[in-house]
């Protein structure tokens, strides 16, 4: 089987988190099959319990590409000085043709044999909220004056963030409507609640955000 040398690329290089005490922050991963061959995926991190990654294992089928969600947890204090020294690192092997994510071994990410097994490493950058915001407005200005068509894509590269995040959600109210149907009478779920109320602020979100590209 001949495999190319870089199975996958990984965009971006560095997972940015816009870090706010007690609030969750998350960062897309675009993570792209270079090669002609079904490919599998693992996520790994120094810090398990601070990240929440989705999917963290995966099949990516020739040529095509998967967006992995990190989210960082909510904290209770900030690090010193806004440093952040967890790391992830992303695997990936080839699989034989048509396996999907059920099919995997347990050993499918063992270093063994004459198996290929490539390794990215990615670091976490911590960046204020204010320092998020103006170099946004910053770029947005600088480049508008120059490029208004990259403004107008990067405009719609957030919405379509958005989008995806309001369509994750809607499958988590989904599977929560689901869980909460098969119980007889065992009341109504406050993680049901939070989750349709912000389901709500995020559709507003979005709302306000298309109208504003428009």
């Amino acid at each position: 089987m001949t495999v190319a040398k870089q199975l996958v690329s990984v965009q971006p290089e560095d997972l940015r988190f816009q870090f706010e005490l007690e609030q969750q922050s998350y960062c897309d991963l675009k993570v792209t099959n270079n090669t002609e061959h079904h490919v599998a995926f693992k996520v790994k991190t120094t810090s398990p319990k601070k990240y929440y990654v989705r999917p963290n294992t995966g099949v990516i089928h020739p040529w095509d590409s998967c967006v992995i969600r990190v989210t960082l947890q909510a904290q209770k204090e900030y690090p010193p000085e806004m440093q952040c020294k967890d790391k992830f690192l992303l695997q990936s092997t080839v699989l034989p043709p048509n396996t999907e994510v059920d099919d995997l071994p347990p050993d499918t990410f063992n270093k063994e044999g004459a198996k290929t097994l490539e390794e990215c490493k990615l670091r976490v950058v911590y960046m204020p909220p204010h320092m998020a915001s103006e170099k946004l407005d910053d770029g947005i200005k600088e480049t508008f004056s120059s490029n208004p068509d990259q403004v107008l894509q990067r405009l719609q590269d957030e919405r379509d963030k958005a989008v995806r995040q309001t369509q994750l959600l809607q499958q988590d109210l989904e599977i929560l409507k689901t869980q909460r149907n098969r119980r007889s009478d065992g009341g109504f779920s406050v993680k049901f609640s939070l989750l349709v109320g912000l389901i709500g602020i995020t559709a507003g979100f979005l709302l306000k955000l298309l109208l504003s590209t428009d």
